[in-house]
């Protein structure tokens, strides 16, 4: 073969395979893997859902789900100072901080689903804006290797936290912060005779009996575990699902119903706003909310479902359902209109006065 013909096959074999190599990257341009930024709280809720739930998702749609952890405060700031290009594509707030975010134009209409229609009216916001996943109350949690060594008698009511006994060993989480610790203050508040309209008996009365007793103000409740487990801690706002988990890892600590009544409390999720993949944003939003992605998330983290079609697996998982039937008779709903009005008044008034 001469040289003219030898470069000319050269050339024909270099161009076949530039082709080629363009097609194949083509090809993997087509079935590349579209990813999903979905902040939430981390621990047993990331845990769940990232080892349970999603991945059913994933390998249906060719998605990948990543987490975002962090508290609501957390998740609901990212969103906020990246609104106008969205790092995130779906957030799980608790319900308060949820209503804040609707109110500031930070979610997209949910689409209309039949996984809407099955899940409780209460966990449907206005306008389908967002919709509660799981369901909960803030109530009591006590500790309950230190009360059968002091041969104290269960706590039954918010006012407990003001027992002198107590004195050192109660742990709140911080009002600004977290909504365990707006709603004990919000159910001690009404007991002094206030009202999310009028939060001065709270403020007036705090420091004079809830007050001494408190050992530390938390911003969140990841470090109740360490202080149960030490013995730091007798009493500490807490919800059911928070306790399960608590005792699932051995932990001496156990759930009451206040006889005041709990604070009803959802995680509520929302597809953000002006989000890079809309579509399947929105089909994301529809898996968390169907029967059976949230009977995984009861069976597997003690999620109580917001679907009321999701089915208890296991004889545990119905005593939970059960429980929560009960503890819901006695549940109150707080005014989250009132409360986001007024809320930064009122976390200046707590740094202020009760965590100075």
């Amino acid at each position: 073969m001469n040289n003219h013909l030898k470069k000319k096959t050269v050339l024909k074999l270099s161009i076949a395979m530039t082709a080629m190599a363009m097609a194949l990257t083509s090809g993997m341009a087509v079935s590349q893997t579209k990813t999903l930024y979905i902040g939430m709280n981390g621990g047993v809720m990331e845990k769940t859902w990232t080892e349970r739930i999603f991945p059913e998702f994933e390998k249906a749609n060719n998605v990948k789900v990543v987490v975002v952890p962090g508290t609501s405060s957390d998740i609901l700031a990212k969103a906020q100072a990246n609104k106008d290009k969205p790092q995130m594509h779906v957030m799980f707030l608790d319900d308060g901080v949820m209503a804040r975010a609707v109110g500031m134009g930070l979610c997209q209409k949910m689409q209309p689903n039949p996984q809407l229609d099955e899940i409780y009216p209460i966990a449907r916001f206005k306008d389908d804006m967002a919709a509660g996943v799981t369901m909960g109350m803030t109530g009591m949690a006590y500790n309950t290797k230190m009360f059968a060594d002091k041969k104290w008698t269960p706590p039954t009511s918010w006012m407990d936290f003001a027992d002198p006994k107590y004195k050192g060993k109660v742990v709140f989480q911080s009002l600004p912060a977290s909504s365990f610790g707006l709603h004990g203050f919000l159910m001690f508040n009404r007991i002094q005779g206030g009202s999310e309209k009028d939060v001065n008996p709270g403020f007036n009365a705090w420091s004079k009996t809830i007050g001494p007793n408190v050992l530390e103000y938390i911003p969140s409740s990841a470090k109740l575990a360490e202080m149960f487990q030490n013995g730091e801690v007798a009493i500490a706002p807490l919800t059911p699902t928070s306790v399960a988990v608590l005792k699932g890892r051995g932990i001496p600590v156990e759930y009451v119903q206040p006889k005041e009544g709990s604070v009803v409390l959802m995680v509520a999720q929302c597809v953000i706003a002006k989000n890079s993949e809309p579509e399947l944003s929105q089909k994301l939003a529809q898996h968390l909310l169907s029967a059976q992605a949230q009977s995984a998330g009861l069976q597997y983290g003690n999620q109580v479902p917001s679907n009321a079609k999701a089915k208890a697996n296991k004889e545990a998982d119905q005593a939970v359902l059960n429980r929560f039937n009960e503890y819901m008779k006695t549940a109150v709903n707080v005014d989250w209109d009132t409360i986001n009005a007024n809320r930064p008044t009122w976390n200046a008034r707590w740094n202020r006065v009760v965590e100075r």
